[in-house]
């Protein structure tokens, strides 16, 4: 990976606003950055999916594609051959429809989605077993929200951020018990984009490029009664030296904890340092921002080995993981 860039999340009053404002300014970014031009793409990808924007021409069974997606086909073409460069990408304007009601549409068309129970809802259902099973406390989740709008304040594309006390977290109301506000991710518009470059093509474009070492994709099944809603198939890479940076794509605090655990995750891991999803979620582009910030922290030099997660689907689903690293 050789450029990444993201726009900052917010809700856009503008109902016109769309994919083209809030990806050419991000577009222009990386190719700044890198030196490239349209032309010089060798492949372009798209991770995101018309549904909310209620077009004609949507995918309708894309409810909930992500740009990760699109970084992985992108790779896949690189690895074989068949380009040099690959431009992947991710946009949504979440704010455009009710989100929440929305994303009810991607549970079981039969017994599940007829209920309408929202995206929230449902998770509060997965952070409670949670909580019975002894697995985390409500503390526990408010510690994952205070430390992630901490690290925020230093991310301008971050939709919420400020230092909070957990003390003062846990004296909110609930939104859907044993959720609060804090432990779920606000609701905006974004858009991300990376660069990807072969061999040698990438010592050129970037000091320090930020090699994809490993990927990995898990998918369970979608039926909430079908699967353990509090165990995760492992999803990091066996062996191979531990990583300094991660960025998991958690929409709820509680989804944090269920996935340090599946990737083996050790307190010496500095996780989500740009807040993560739960300071900034835009559909269809969230999970591409947290693998590029990864990606970012060992371009810079910040990290030797970092890595990226992506989810998709109802309560984690699905997920998508990848190992950067600074060789």
């Amino acid at each position: 990976m050789v450029g990444f860039a993201q726009s900052p999340v917010r809700v856009r009053p503008d109902a016109t606003t769309g994919g083209v404002e809030m990806l050419v300014p991000i577009f222009a970014h990386v190719f700044r950055a890198t030196g490239l031009t349209k032309a010089d793409i060798g492949f372009w990808c798209s991770g995101s999916s018309d549904y909310l924007a209620g077009r004609a021409f949507s995918f309708v069974q894309a409810v909930d594609a992500d740009g990760a997606w699109a970084l992985y086909e992108a790779w896949v073409k690189i690895a074989s051959g068949e380009a040099e460069t690959a431009l992947a990408y991710g946009f949504g304007k979440s704010s455009g429809a009710e989100l929440r009601r929305v994303l009810a549409l991607q549970l079981d068309p039969y017994l599940v989605a007829p209920l309408w129970p929202d995206s929230v809802s449902v998770a509060a259902l997965q952070a409670r077993l949670g909580i019975e099973a002894g697995l985390w406390t409500e503390k526990d989740m408010a510690e994952v929200a205070a430390r992630s709008r901490s690290a925020a304040v230093t991310n301008p594309a971050a939709q919420v951020s400020g230092d909070f006390s957990v003390e003062e977290l846990l004296g909110r109301p609930y939104v859907a018990d044993p959720l609060r506000a804090h432990d779920c991710a606000p609701v905006g518009d974004g858009a991300a984009v990376v660069i990807l470059a072969s061999g040698d093509r990438a010592r050129e474009l970037c000091a320090r490029p930020a090699w994809i070492s490993w990927f990995g994709h898990r998918i369970e099944s979608g039926s909430l009664g079908a699967r353990d809603l509090l165990s995760l198939p492992p999803l990091g890479p066996r062996g191979g030296p531990p990583v300094d940076v991660a960025e998991l794509h958690a929409p709820f605090t509680h989804q944090e904890i269920l996935l340090r655990r599946a990737l083996g995750l050790g307190g010496e891991v500095e996780v989500n340092p740009s807040g993560g999803a739960l300071c900034g979620n835009p559909m269809f582009a969230a999970g591409l921002a947290r693998i590029g910030c990864a990606a970012e922290a060992v371009m810079s030099g910040r990290a030797e080995r970092a890595l990226g997660h992506a989810t998709s689907g109802p309560l984690l689903q699905q997920n998508l993981a990848c190992v950067l690293e600074g060789l």
